[in-house]
């Protein structure tokens, strides 16, 4: 069994890497169907949070705004945070820039942490995300990234 050094995942010669149930979950999401499609979002900032090697330029200040967002409001408040994104970068809103930070605090990278709670395996579950129950799982990864990038684990 190799452990992936960045989320601890342990995949075998059964399970699949951190990166191939990425990119199924990638394909689900895609798809744009409940309860993958609307859950993209938090799905990619669990993900590149606990690869954090992958991070964009910006350090994930969106993505990690997007986690906070999603676990005080559910996709409500993500909806609400991506439109004011949206709004932000539109040729149209030039003299409105909306606050999409949510003055969330990013956590030093320094030290990322290198085991979580929940992993990409747990919500893949056999490797097919199934969708009953798929919600809840990805509520509890999200809880898992914030809370092990948190407490500086």
């Amino acid at each position: 069994m190799e452990r992936c050094p960045e989320c601890g995942h342990r995949a075998s010669m059964e399970s699949r890497s951190c990166d191939e149930l990425f990119h199924l979950l990638l394909a689900l999401d895609h798809a744009r169907q409940a309860p993958w499609g609307p859950l993209h979002g938090v799905s990619v900032a669990c993900f590149l949070f606990q690869h954090p090697s992958r991070l964009p330029a910006d350090e994930g200040a969106m993505a990690w705004a997007l986690l906070h967002a999603y676990l005080e409001g559910g996709l409500q408040e993500v909806n609400q945070l991506v439109g004011q994104a949206r709004r932000g970068n539109s040729h149209r809103g030039k003299n409105a820039r909306p606050r999409v930070s949510r003055d969330v605090a990013l956590p030093p990278r320094d030290a990322p942490p290198s085991r979580f709670a929940v992993t990409i395996e747990e919500v893949a579950v056999d490797g097919t995300f199934p969708a009953e129950g798929f919600p809840e799982r990805v509520t509890a990864w999200a809880a898992a990234t914030v809370d092990a990038w948190s407490r500086g684990a």
